[in-house]
């Protein structure tokens, strides 16, 4: 049942539900609604079956057994689950919140991809949403990096000011949004926020994304950022991205580190791999402190660098062994620390 679509038409108005009881998903939208009424359809064969229909009006028909949908020429025959036997889900709530849509959508896309993908340590599959200061800051980690975005002008979200939401459901959240419609008052999109005791909600027009919150103490992050630096390098955010995405070609597995070698006219890069040769490449910059060698995991160093708003990156290291930040040179409201590989 939990592999089920609920479909509900009432007058021209349709809901689809899609659920795993950890995560659930509401799209409403208008259509020409014949008859009331209500079925739980096979989730991803009727999906793909709607997609591969050719453009134009999809009509679908249903009883007890079957869902009948046709478009055109094409006819598809489709058995359904029982709907009684589809989970109750709660009623959605006013939202409580309002965040801007599009920079919440930033936040996700900078944030999220630092958040682990390991069962194993649940905490860290989640992202913080918490309160720093007036405003809201999202922050993950997987223990070798971690992201953190301050939404500078917005309300806190929760009672207590944090809240761990998983970071699959932001991720949903980030897909979606951009789609979505709703507005606030002076016409910007919103995303509304209703949190609970034990789920969050975020509703975004058309569509509603409901999840369970995780439960825990999530590290205090705080204490790993270093208060300053005595090493920057400044670097154009295209030329590094696409220097590093070049000698990463040469990387085998996830143990091939790229060393950069920061000296005051920029930084070199290199990739050394036993099995199939070396590469490097020279990118140019600004660089002031006292020159050194650091190595990191290529892929965890582009999406840091990826993740950048800016044209302009700064690159800020303590030494060899000491996590480094990855920020933009014209904007403070995000960071993202790395740890450094050990290479010899």
């Amino acid at each position: 049942m939990l592999s089920g679509l609920m479909l509900r038409v009432v007058g021209n108005h349709l809901e689809v539900t899609g659920t795993d009881l950890d995560l659930t998903i509401r799209v409403e939208l208008e259509v020409i609604g014949v008859e009331d009424g209500t079925c739980v359809v096979p989730g991803r064969l009727t999906g793909d079956v709607v997609r591969a229909l050719e453009a134009g009006a999809v009509t679908l028909d249903s009883d007890d057994e079957r869902v009948e949908i046709s478009s055109a020429r094409a006819h598809f025959s489709l058995r359904v689950f029982p709907a009684v036997e589809f989970p109750t889900l709660p009623s959605p709530t006013v939202p409580s919140v309002v965040l801007p849509r599009g920079a919440l959508v930033e936040a996700l896309r900078q944030v999220v991809r630092a958040a682990s993908g390991d069962e194993a340590r649940p905490l860290l599959t989640g992202v913080l949403i918490t309160g720093e200061g007036e405003w809201v800051r999202l922050v993950a980690t997987d223990s070798y990096r971690l992201a953190l975005r301050d939404l500078r002008g917005t309300a806190k979200v929760g009672e207590g000011g944090d809240v761990l939401v998983p970071a699959r459901a932001l991720a949903e959240l980030q897909r979606v949004a951009p789609s979505a419609g709703g507005v606030s008052d002076d016409g910007e999109g919103v995303v509304g926020v209703t949190p609970g005791q034990s789920e969050i909600t975020f509703t975004t027009d058309h569509v509603r994304i409901s999840t369970r919150l995780l439960e825990g103490t999530y590290p205090d992050y705080r204490q790993l950022i270093p208060d300053q630096y005595p090493n920057r390098l400044h670097v154009g955010r295209e030329s590094l991205l696409a220097a590093l995405r070049r000698v990463r070609l040469l990387m085998r597995d996830s143990a091939t580190p790229v060393r950069l070698s920061m000296r005051p006219n920029g930084v070199d890069l290199t990739v050394v791999s036993q099995e199939v040769g070396d590469a490097s490449e020279t990118v140019d910059g600004d660089f002031t402190g006292e020159d050194l060698v650091i190595a990191f995991n290529p892929n965890y160093l582009i999406d840091g660098v990826d993740a950048v708003l800016d044209d302009e990156v700064f690159i800020e290291t303590d030494s060899p062994g000491r996590p480094a930040t990855v920020r933009a040179a014209g904007r403070d409201d995000f960071r993202y620390l790395l740890m450094p590989v050990r290479v010899s």
